[in-house]
């Protein structure tokens, strides 16, 4: 079913207000998030209390590369083989790294969030990170899997926020989340997803240098009218912004315009927007619900390198949500979603206009 078909249920529930529940048994209020305990070195903010609009959490930054990556270790055996032109080639994406994604395969995820954000820190680099546990990830798909329930979510949100403490950090809120929600959920769920996205936000927002953005798609999937919609229900007054194109294609000057009509729909939020593959724009693909559309399309390009010096003041930072090279499922010829394609990876390198 077309996510569009779904928009009356949106509508009606943003008329009428949507309150949204616990996750079953005795639950913490939606509106009342985690309180990390008080010892003396960590301040907190209020539940709710966000920096101040246009504050841009990116500037000045240095982007973390993480020392064992996909494509550090790559460009590493290349070298050593002696190869020079796949080491030129891999070089192009080792040397921007791209965010670090957060799911189930992350168990004890408080443990990791703090030494991963210590490792960071100490290198002078900002964590970007992207919670990616929804229960019901991905209606089933390539990326399925998730949260078993909303309390296991929650408690996990809770160890994520718990983990990352006081340092400065981006979260980057559930990719897929909000634009199928209503692909494969019934209403009570879609209530739950809701409920939780509010959970997290206000959770992540009880540390004193956690930004957040909620992914909201990309121009191709949702209208701009949809799309604010979702966003509002899931709290987006409350997040830092929105972010466009996660793992997707579309091209920049076209998400940057559609960023714009959503932004004006939701208080003037910023966004961010994932130019990791965008180089070539998108495959031109007839059918707008095709895997084709967004499963390994041959033929593109790294985009632009991460970046605050964007096309428009809403747009905070070009970043590279999606590392390069890591498969988007197993269709046109990839592996596994998330596996390192050593093909893909230098054809988006060798496509690249830099």
């Amino acid at each position: 079913m077309s996510v569009l078909s779904r928009h009356g249920l949106f509508s009606s529930l943003l008329a009428v207000g949507l309150l949204v529940s616990g996750c079953g048994g005795s639950q913490r209020p939606a509106n009342e998030a985690y309180q990390p305990p008080a010892n003396g070195a960590l301040t907190l903010r209020k539940p709710g209390e966000f920096k101040k609009p246009g504050e841009n959490p990116f500037a000045g930054v240095k982007w973390y590369v993480g020392e064992y990556n996909n494509a550090v270790t790559r460009l590493k055996m290349a070298q050593r083989a002696g190869d020079a032109q796949t080491a030129a080639l891999l070089q192009k994406i080792a040397m921007y790294g791209g965010a670090d994604w957060v799911g189930d395969w992350t168990p004890y995820v408080g443990d990791w969030a703090r030494r991963q954000t210590d490792n960071i820190a100490k290198q002078g680099a900002l964590p970007l990170y992207i919670a990616y546990n929804m229960p019901n990830r991905d209606c089933g798909q390539y990326s399925a899997g998730g949260a078993q329930s909303g309390d296991e979510y929650k408690k996990w949100i809770t160890e994520f926020a718990r983990g990352i403490g006081d340092r400065k950090a981006v979260v980057i809120l559930e990719p897929d989340a909000l634009g199928a929600i209503a692909d494969c959920l019934s209403e009570a769920d879609q209530k739950t997803r809701l409920d939780l996205f509010h959970f997290a936000i206000k959770t992540f927002n009880t540390l004193p240098q956690t930004y957040v953005y909620i992914d909201a798609g990309h121009s191709f999937w949702m209208t701009a009218e949809l799309a604010a919609e979702r966003l509002k229900l899931a709290g987006i007054a409350e997040a830092q912004g929105f972010a466009l194109n996660t793992s997707n294609y579309r091209a920049t000057d076209e998400l940057i315009a559609y960023g714009k009509q959503v932004s004006a729909l939701v208080g003037g939020k910023h966004f961010v927007i994932d130019t990791s593959r965008n180089g070539n724009g998108p495959p031109v693909v007839a059918d707008r619900l095709s895997k084709d559309n967004w499963c390994n399309p041959p033929g593109r390009a790294l985009g632009s390198p991460p970046t605050t010096q964007t096309a428009d003041p809403l747009c905070d930072a070009y970043l590279w949500l999606k590392k390069p090279g890591e498969s988007d499922g197993e269709c046109n010829g990839g592996p596994k979603a998330g596996e390192w394609w050593q093909e893909q990876a230098l054809e988006l390198a060798r496509n690249a206009k830099f």
